[in-house]
């Protein structure tokens, strides 16, 4: 038996609690928000099409029926505006989540949390110095957002099945991330030869502008925002691919964010690198190599949350 319990059930955490259902990935979700006639809707509305899905108890309740939760997924909070940038959000959604800290702890004590609301580096960051719970057990969606996008750009430039791109972002979810392009690759050719080596009749990729691709990244967020109001999708099977991977029996390497305790020379921030992922959590972090530029774009993203942190009250 799966158990998650989604805080939140705006267009975020809604999408989140139906993609679950339709990926087959929970057998109970219990959905919660301060709105509880909104919360009674969304499961109503997911709950009619589980007869063409697997078996799902899906519900509206509080954080009592959190109980026995493997995995509770945050949401709440207020949504990021067009034209306003994730960090403008802090203090408001950091008292959002202070305040939930206490409730859904007391009741889902075991439970593994992923922090999705924004400013997410943050907001994981609160949770961790606030909960008590192990750092293992607490994790932002961080890049793994950001992760999807690039990959997404990477296999449509070079026309390949998205599987075959090994690229990530690292660093803050936001606009100090940065992509560290020595790791990146196509089926174990290095990216930047990637022109150069793939060959066949009507393959003929032009070389890759980075500074585009990582420009892309950073905006699509704000992009959706402006023509639709929000974004929902991507981030929802985003964090759905998280839930996989924690309730599956072998670990998986991912972009979420937790904290750090002085890999590359960063520490007492959250941000997001390689972590293995998993049915205990995230159980540690696969420090890649990269290079002295990269480890200056990741400790600057760092100072960058850093910076926002010392004038918020956690």
């Amino acid at each position: 038996m799966n158990k998650v319990s989604i805080i939140g059930t705006g267009c975020v955490g809604s999408t989140i609690a139906y993609t679950l259902t339709v990926m087959g990935l929970a057998s109970e979700i219990v959905m919660i928000d301060i709105n509880n006639e909104k919360a009674l809707g969304e499961a109503l509305d997911i709950r009619q099409g589980t007869p063409f899905c697997g078996a799902c108890s899906i519900y509206a309740g509080d954080y009592r029926d959190a109980k026995d939760s493997n995995i509770v997924i945050l949401t709440s909070g207020i949504a990021r505006k067009p034209g306003q940038s994730r960090l403008e959000l802090a203090q408001t959604n950091v008292d959002i989540t202070k305040s939930i800290i206490p409730e859904i702890t007391k009741y889902a004590p075991d439970a593994t949390y992923i922090i999705v609301s924004n400013p997410v580096d943050i907001l994981t960051y609160t949770f961790c110095k606030r909960s008590g719970l192990p750092e293992s057990r607490v994790m932002g969606s961080g890049t793994i957002l950001d992760t999807a996008r690039l990959r997404a750009r990477l296999s449509e430039y070079y026309n390949i099945n998205q599987s075959n791109v090994h690229a990530y972002v690292f660093g803050e979810h936001g606009d100090s991330s940065f992509v560290p392009w020595s790791i990146a690759n196509i089926s174990n050719v290095p990216i930047e030869d990637c022109s150069r080596l793939l060959s066949g009749q009507g393959i003929m990729p032009p070389p890759l502008n980075f500074e585009e691709v990582e420009q892309y990244v950073r905006k699509s967020g704000a992009r959706v925002i402006q023509r639709k109001g929000a974004t929902f999708y991507a981030v929802s099977v985003s964090v759905c691919h998280i839930c996989k991977c924690l309730l599956a029996g072998i670990d998986t390497t991912m972009t979420v964010s937790t904290m750090m305790h002085g890999e590359y020379g960063i520490s007492d921030v959250c941000l997001s690198t390689l972590n293995l992922v998993g049915h205990n959590g995230a159980r540690g972090k696969v420090n890649v190599p990269l290079t002295d530029e990269e480890i200056g774009k990741l400790r600057k993203s760092a100072e960058t949350l850093k910076s926002v942190i010392a004038n918020l009250s956690i």
